[in-house]
């Protein structure tokens, strides 16, 4: 019996349930496909959404009417601001979540979808039609016809778990691994490669000496992830600080030989940003202790996260060098840490669609594509899920630009510059990242999700009404001044900033950076509606970084020149002369879809970017017919 699908997705990861919802509340008929509907969006390594540049896409994917927001506002057990020492552009949100509720909210929330559909089957081979994807074969023999597949396996596909010298077959812990889809892919042209991540121990919080560790509470105000949200009422959990001791690295020098790590096991490259603990001590042979954090995994449950010491040692020695750590001396750990390696696939291989170049319908999101971290993956998952339906829908991609969101900037360099290692969302790979705050995504990104159909009627009327309260008091601080009298001169000087001498607009004061928006509404008689924290701090920053902001609006009109001057598919590359072989090689690589995008490929030169541009003019004045060499 074959049922037929407009959408099909593999995987019900973070990218999984994105790209399933997204598709789903655009009207597809959507069949999710997991090797076990036991871990829907599963939190395998720690229980956190967020963080420094990842909290900008989670604010993103609900700007544009996805989850992730909303789940992590429900199940948050702790909300953090970090960076706030540094500008606002930097500035970025993290919540430590309820593993176990996240998990089970989001599952909820796909099988109240009327038109999405989960079955437990784990897939084995791709079905083609000419150059278009059909659908899958799972490893029961039975099949699924579909108009387009989005593939989110996370670590599974020829997943290899290591703890020590030995090692098992298996995506995560206690799970198995994808066999037959990663030789189905390469037999259809794809190059695979290998990646590793790893994981620490998970330790039993009654024997914990909370004692010797620092407590470390949220923010008193907690700005939640979701732009539905104006506050988080729920009661947070403390987290504790310790660190690593000369007697903890001792223990780890003494036992590398045991590390499959260090004696060649493990041949795949690993997270920068989160090396093991194998690694920093290493690495950072001067370091005589590394900051480590104890996280609650939830509120029901003893067990504790221990984020900065991810390993793949024997589980004897793990526990050795733990209780040297102040605080578990006396510590038991419930589940060993280990490190596991499995196939991703070169994203340059990708549109910016996420479609696949070489199978139409086929699209990739998350680990896959050579990506770590929740917020990475649900964000691939959610333009996944969009274009798949577009396409069954016969309607353009939906693609952001670097110069409108995070999302826009991970996605071109996925498929402009590929990956070495696996590529983590920061906020210094953001050339606009003053534009691209946080608290603006909704400005930027919401209407976008109206006009593709993903923002329903509630959020638009949500937006909107942000709308008109931020467009009346920014009239309001540009039109009422201060004069200046005993009172406005005593509030001013009270706040450390000079009182003024001349009548001053409220716009031109607030730019001064000791003063706040809700200092200057105490000096006049502000009648329109209340003004919440994040607003506030929304007209405080376009006030205050006005010049900069304006600034990087003029870049990116001269960006744009270059972006919108396109590349046709059929365009030749290699025909042109004077390109070097690895100009000519990576061009063919990576067909950029524009000049903005062929001058981000790494190696590609402004002598080989201005031999581009007078070719492709010439191309285009003959109507796509290719001159004479």
């Amino acid at each position: 019996m074959k049922t037929h699908f407009d959408v099909l997705v593999v995987g019900a990861g973070h990218a999984g349930c994105e790209a399933a919802l997204a598709a789903g509340r655009l009207g597809a008929r959507v069949l999710v496909l997991s090797m076990s509907l036991e871990v829907v969006a599963a939190m395998s390594c720690n229980p956190a959404i967020g963080g420094l540049g990842k909290g900008h896409l989670v604010k993103e994917i609900d700007a544009l009417g996805g989850e992730m927001g909303l789940n992590a506002d429900a199940t948050a057990i702790q909300f953090r601001q970090l960076n706030t020492r540094k500008g606002a552009a930097v500035q970025s949100s993290r919540c430590q979540s309820d593993k176990y509720e996240y998990a089970r909210r989001m599952k909820s929330v796909l099988e109240k979808q009327g038109n999405i559909f989960l079955k437990q089957q784990t897939v084995e081979e791709l079905l083609i039609s000419g150059d278009k994807v059909r659908g899958v074969r799972t490893h029961f023999g039975e099949e699924f016809d579909s108009d387009a597949v989005i593939l989110t396996t996370g670590t599974f596909m020829n997943g290899l778990l290591h703890v020590g010298l030995k090692n098992n077959k298996g995506g995560r812990a206690g799970e198995g691994a994808s066999f037959g889809l990663s030789k189905s892919l390469e037999s259809l042209g794809f190059h695979i490669y290998r990646f590793k991540t790893g994981t620490p121990a998970r330790l039993d919080g009654k024997t914990i000496d909370y004692s010797q560790c620092t407590v470390q509470w949220g923010d008193p105000y907690s700005i939640p992830f979701s732009f539905l949200n104006s506050e988080i009422t729920r009661e947070q959990q403390p987290c504790y600080i310790t660190w690593t001791t000369e007697q903890t690295h001792e223990i780890i020098r003494k036992n590398l030989d045991k590390s499959p790590l260090y004696q060649g096991i493990i041949q795949s490259r690993g997270p920068r940003y989160c090396p093991s603990i194998e690694d920093k001590v290493v690495r950072f042979a001067d370091r005589n202790r590394h900051q480590i954090f104890l996280e609650p995994m939830g509120l029901y449950t003893n067990e504790i996260y221990i984020n900065g010491v991810s390993t793949s040692l024997p589980v004897d020695v793990q526990i050795q060098f733990l209780r040297s750590i102040p605080g578990l001396k006396d510590v038991e750990v419930t589940r060993p840490g280990y490190a596991v390696e499995y196939d991703y696939l070169d994203p340059t291989q990708l549109k910016p669609s996420l479609e696949t170049k070489n199978i139409q319908g086929l699209y990739f999101a998350g680990q896959i594509n050579g990506t770590s971290g929740y917020e990475e993956a649900a964000a691939q998952g959610l333009i996944a899920g969009i274009n798949a339906a577009r396409q069954c829908q016969k309607k353009p991609s939906f693609v952001l630009g670097r110069d409108e969101a995070y999302i826009g900037v991970m996605i071109d360099d996925l498929v402009t510059k590929g990956v070495d290692e696996p590529y983590r969302m920061l906020t210094s790979r953001a050339e606009y990242r003053l534009l691209l705050r946080e608290g603006n995504a909704d400005l930027r990104l919401t209407e976008k999700g109206r006009n593709i159909g993903l923002v329903d009627d509630k959020r638009w009327s949500v937006f909107n009404q942000k709308q008109k309260i931020l467009d009346r008091a920014r009239t309001y601080m540009d039109e009422i001044k201060l004069y200046p009298t005993e009172r406005t001169n005593e509030v001013l000087t009270k706040k450390g900033t000079q009182a003024i001498k001349k009548m001053t607009s409220l716009k031109e004061i607030l730019r001064r950076p000791e003063l706040s928006f809700y200092n200057l509404m105490s000096l006049t008689e502000w009648t329109g509606p209340s003004v919440d924290q994040q607003i506030a701090r929304e007209i405080e920053i376009e006030m205050k970084f006005e010049g900069y902001i304006l600034k990087q609006q003029e870049q990116i009109q001269k960006f744009k020149k270059m972006e919108n001057t396109q590349i046709p598919d059929s365009f030749p590359f290699q025909k042109i002369p004077g390109f070097s072989k690895e100009v000519s090689e990576k061009f063919e690589k990576v067909r950029p879809t524009s000049v903005g995008q062929a001058s981000r490929i790494s190696g590609v030169t402004p002598a080989a970017l201005m031999n581009l541009v007078v070719y492709l003019k010439r191309y285009q004045a003959r109507s796509h017919q290719f001159f004479s060499l």
